[in-house]
C-alpha cells in the first residue's frame, strides 16, 4: 500500500507548504507518539521484559535537527505533540541525522526524529524517524502512523502528558563514538585536515573528532545562521573546499552536507573524490587484511567503474535502487557491511546502523595509514568514467517502454558495445525523468545522453 506522506526518506518539503507546517508537524507527532506509546506497552507486557520495564512505561522519543532557522518551529511543534500523546522528549539541539541514530540506541528511547532536509536549502525542511535500534523504520511502522494522523488528535490528561529535557552532553558522547570508529593504535599526527562542516549539524561536532585523533584541523563552513546551510559549501558545493586545502596546503580536505550523513574528500591537488571513490579505498583497506564482510552494495548511479574495478579483486558487488533506504536493504539481504552511493552516503555497517559522513571519513583514513599511501595516490587507483545524466521535466507521467524510447536505449547500448551503461529513470520528487549514460568514451556518451534526452522529451510532449 502506498503511503501518503512518507517517501524514501522521512517527509520532506518547502517549509510553510503541504506537511511542513506547525499544524501538521503537531500532529505527526501526536500520531507517531500513540504508535510508539503502543509499541512500548506492548514491550512492557512481554516475556522478554519482565522485570526491566513496567507496565506503566511511558515511551520516549528523541529529537535532533540541523541549524536551519524552521528547526526551532518545527522542534516545538514536535514536541507539544509528542506530549500530548503521553511521550517523553529527549531534544539534543544541532545534531547530525546519524548522531541522533546512535543516541537513540545509547539512550534507549523507543524512536529518534531529525529535523533536516539533509542537503537542501534553507528554505526546505524535513521530518525523518529512527528505530530504537537507529534504523530506518520499517514500512509498517510508517503506516501506522499515517493511520493514526487521519484521526482526531485527543490529549492525554494532564498527569499523563510527556515531559521534556535536553540532552546537555550529546554532543560529547557522539565525538567519543565517531572517535571509538578510528583503531587506538593510529591517530592523525602530522595531517593538516580541512574540515567543511556545510554551515550545518557538523559544525560543532566534526572538528573536535579530527582534533582530538591529533590532526591539525581547518574548519570552513562552521558558523551558521539558519539560513546559509549548504550555501556554496558542504559536500553539494565542494569547490569551496578545493580552493581552502590547495590555500592552506593541506593533506587532505573532507566535506559533510547539511546533515551530516554525506562526505566528499579533496586530495593535496585539490582533486575532487565522490562517494565511489571513497567507497572504493574503503573496500580496497579492508580487503587488504581480509576483513571485507560478503561483497559491496551500490545503486543503479554507481559508477561503472567501481564495478569493474571491484571485480579486478575478486570482490562481489550488487546494485540496489537509488537511496540509503535501499542499499541499507540489501546489505541486510546480503549480509553484507558496505556499501554507498555516489552522492557520498556511505554505509560501515560494522561501525554504526546509519550512513556516517564523519565515520566514513575516518574508514578513509584508516585505509590510507595501513597503506601507507596518500589520497592522491589511492584515489588514483580508481578512475571513474565519464557519466553524463539529463534531466528532462515532463508535464505527466511518462511511460519508460514507449516504443521510441526503449529503441533509443537500444541504439545507444548497441553502441557502447559493452563498454559503458544506459539508465532511466523518473525521479520520485520531481516531474522529470533522468536520463543517465556512462562509458569509457567521454564524447560519445555525451552524444548518446542528448539523443535518447531528446527522445524522450519528444515523447513527454
Amino acid at each position: 500500500m502506498a503511503k501518503q506522506y512518507f517517501g524514501t526518506d522521512g517527509i520532506r518539503g518547502r517549509v510553510g507548504e503541504g506537511a511542513i507546517t506547525p499544524d501538521f508537524v503537531m500532529r505527526l507527532g501526536y500520531a507517531a507518539g500513540r504508535v510508539f506509546s503502543n509499541l512500548a506497552g506492548n514491550l512492557a507486557k512481554g516475556t522478554h521484559s519482565a522485570g526491566l520495564i513496567g507496565t506503566e512505561a511511558r515511551a520516549a522519543v528523541l529529537i535532533g535537527k540541523d541549524t536551519r532557522i524552521s528547526g526551532y518551529m518545527l522542534e516545538a511543534a514536535l514536541e507539544a505533540g509528542l506530549s500530548a500523546a503521553g511521550v517523553d522528549v529527549l531534544l539534543t539541539g544541532p545534531m547530525p541525522t546519524p548522531a541522533v541514530a546512535y543516541l537513540t540506541r545509547a539512550l534507549r528511547a523507543q524512536a529518534g526524529i531529525v529535523i533536516s532536509a539533509s542537503h537542501n536549502p534553507y528554505y526546505d525542511n524535513g521530518i525523518k524517524f529512527f528505530s530504537s535500534m537507529g534504523a530506518k523504520l520499517p514500512d509498517d511502522i510508517e503506516h501506522a502512523i499515517e493511520a493514526e494522523l487521519d484521526k482526531p488528535m485527543q490529549v492525554m490528561e494532564s498527569a499523563k502528558l510527556g515531559k521534556a529535557r535536553r540532552i546537555d552532553d550529546a554532543a560529547g558522547r557522539y565525538v567519543e563514538f565517531c572517535k571509538s570508529t578510528f583503531p587506538n593504535h593510529l591517530d592523525l599526527r602530522g595531517l593538516k585536515i580541512v574540515l567543511d562542516c556545510a554551515h550545518g549539524a557538523t559544525y560543532h561536532v566534526a572538528p573536535p573528532v579530527f582534533h582530538e585523533l591529533g590532526a591539525e584541523v581547518i574548519a570552513i563552513g562552521n558558523k551558521p545562521d539558519g539560513l546559509n546551510i549548504n550555501e556554496q559549501v558542504g559536500s553539494t558545493h565542494p569547490q569551496a573546499l578545493q580552493k581552502a586545502v590547495v590555500q592552506h596546503q593541506a593533506d587532505l580536505g573532507i566535506a559533510f552536507d547539511g546533515d551530516g550523513d554525506r562526505v566528499m574528500m579533496v586530495d593535496s591537488l585539490g582533486n575532487l573524490l565522490d562517494g565511489d571513490q571513497l567507497l572504493y579505498i574503503i573496500a580496497l583497506g579492508l580487503y587488504a587484511k581480509g576483513k571485507l564482510k560478503g561483497g559491496v552494495a551500490g545503486t543503479l548511479m554507481t559508477n561503472l567503474a567501481l564495478e569493474h574495478a571491484l571485480q579486478k579483486h575478486q570482490i562481489p558487488f550488487a546494485r540496489a535502487n537509488v537511496g540509503d533506504r535501499y542499499v541499507l536493504e540489501l546489505l541486510n539481504q546480503k549480509n553484507w557491511k558496505l556499501g554507498g552511493e555516489n552522492s557520498g552516503h556511505i554505509l560501515t555497517l560494522d561501525k554504526h546502523t546509519s550512513g556516517d559522513a564523519i565515520i566514513a571519513a575516518l574508514q578513509v583514513l584508516h585505509a590510507l595509514a595501513d597503506s601507507g599511501k596518500t589520497l592522491t595516490e589511492m584515489g588514483a587507483s580508481l578512475s571513474l568514467y565519464p557519466q553524463v545524466l539529463i534531466n528532462v521535466t515532463t508535464k505527466q507521467k511518462l511511460d519508460l517502454k514507449h516504443t521510441d524510447i526503449q529503441s533509443a536505449i537500444t541504439l545507444a547500448e548497441v553502441t557502447l558495445n559493452g563498454s559503458g551503461r544506459v539508465l532511466l529513470r523518473a525521479s520520485g520528487t520531481e516531474p522529470k525523468i533522468r536520463v543517465m549514460v556512462e562509458g569509457q568514451d567521454g564524447v560519445l556518451v555525451q552524444k548518446l545522453a542528448e539523443d535518447i534526452a531528446a527522445v524522450v522529451k519528444k515523447a513527454a510532449q
